[in-house]
């Protein structure tokens, strides 16, 4: 009866031990997958101000006809690849989303253009479209 008992409580501590080492597996592995998110939602926004950099600098340097319809085909492709993304987004919402990340790096851009053809950060912020709050 006695090698019963202890048998039992011994079954009974190993459980409980297995089942603190699977909560705390979980945790770790519920901490893993957020940090894993927030690095790719990170890198995601740090590419899109790369590539709203890129774009600024194509409409400041847009030759007239030929580099208006080359900013305007860029512009369509960057749109088409952000609907991919965001499949229920509309033009309004991906001109808001530009105009937000074009205003992020505005000052980069122009410090790396030459004095005499820089124009000011007001004019280059007054041509990108207003946009209301997000809630």
């Amino acid at each position: 009866m006695w090698l019963c008992g202890a048998l039992a409580v011994s079954t009974l501590t190993l459980a409980v031990q297995a089942l603190t080492l699977s909560a705390q597996v979980a945790t770790v592995t519920a901490s893993a997958s957020a940090a894993a998110l927030r690095h790719r939602k990170d890198l995601a926004k740090a590419v899109s101000k790369a590539k709203a950099k890129a774009r600024l600098r194509r409409v400041l340097v847009a030759i007239p006809l030929v580099g208006t319809g080359a900013a305007v085909a860029f512009e369509a492709q960057d749109f088409s690849d952000w609907q991919t993304d965001n499949p229920d987004g509309t033009l309004s919402d991906y001109s808001c989303e530009v105009a937000a990340l074009s205003a992020e790096v505005v000052d980069e851009v122009l410090q790396d253009l030459p004095d005499g053809f820089r124009p000011s950060r007001d004019m280059v912020l007054a041509q990108l479209p207003e946009c209301a709050p997000e809630p």
